[in-house]
Formats: C-alpha cells, sequence, structure tokens
C-alpha cells in the first residue's frame, strides 16, 4: 500500500515539474506566435500525441461513453483556459511566482473537493490537519512571493 502511494506521488510530482516546464515553453511560444495561437497549437499538438498514443495504448472505452456525466466532458475548454492564463501570467510575473499561485490555488480547490466529494471523487473532509497544511502553504506562498 505505501509503495503504491510512494509512487503515485513521484507521478504527480513528476507532472507538478511537468507544469513548469510546460507553462515556461507554452508562454514562449506565445510570445513568438500570440497567445491564442499558441493555445490551439499546444491542443493541436496533443491531439496528435495522444491519438497516437490512443493506438497503441487505447483500452476500447469510447464505447462507455455516453455514460459520463456533462461536466466530465467541459476538461477540454478548462485546459484552453488553463494554457492561455499560464501562458499570459508566466511573462509578466516570471515562471517562480506564477507556478506558486498556481499550485496555492490548486490544492484549495483541491482541498475544496476532496471536502464535498465534488466531480465523483471519494470525500475527505477538512481536517485540523489539512487547516494547518493550508496555513502553512500559504505562508509558503508569502515567502515565494517575496523579493
Amino acid at each position: 500500500m505505501f509503495g503504491l502511494c510512494f509512487l503515485s506521488l513521484i507521478l504527480a510530482a513528476a507532472a507538478g515539474s511537468l507544469m513548469a516546464v510546460q507553462g515556461s515553453v507554452n508562454a514562449l511560444l506565445g510570445k513568438i506566435s500570440g497567445l491564442w495561437e499558441a493555445t490551439f497549437i499546444v491542443h493541436a499538438v496533443g491531439v496528435v500525441f495522444a491519438g497516437t498514443l490512443l493506438i497503441f495504448l487505447g483500452s476500447g472505452g469510447f464505447t462507455r461513453l455516453g455514460n459520463v456525466p456533462w461536466y466530465a466532458w467541459t476538461g477540454g475548454l478548462l485546459g484552453v483556459l488553463i494554457i492561455f492564463g499560464v501562458a499570459k501570467s508566466i511573462p509578466k510575473v516570471g515562471v517562480a511566482p506564477a507556478t506558486t499561485a498556481i499550485v496555492f490555488a490548486q490544492v484549495l480547490t483541491a482541498t475544496v473537493i476532496d471536502h464535498f466529494g465534488l466531480f465523483g471523487m471519494a470525500r475527505l473532509p477538512f481536517t485540523g490537519w489539512r487547516i494547518v497544511g493550508g496555513l502553512l502553504l500559504t505562508a509558503g506562498v508569502w515567502f515565494l512571493m517575496k523579493r
């Protein structure tokens, strides 16, 4: 059990590192091509890559798409807004401050999703430790934003 949780956290941390790199390269692409053009290019490249992976790794799950709740279809829309927001903010404030704000908002939002068990997630209610963690995260954001 511990090993599986540890590997999952390593995978999540790797994804977080990739997000910082992605934000930086998307910002560069946006500076050169324009923000909406960059957002489109990022998604077009992603479609090609995901389509290639689907050919080799797909599970045939398209037959179950009729069972998907409406809000599960919003990921692509949210992705466009995320890429635009990250590519717009990083050149103005820098990678570390933008990423700090992103992580802070992600954790705050994730805590609310966990507490209420939204979007089919397991319910993980607020506890004293989670509140302390949120306060420490808030302090970390404040320290990281200091110049």
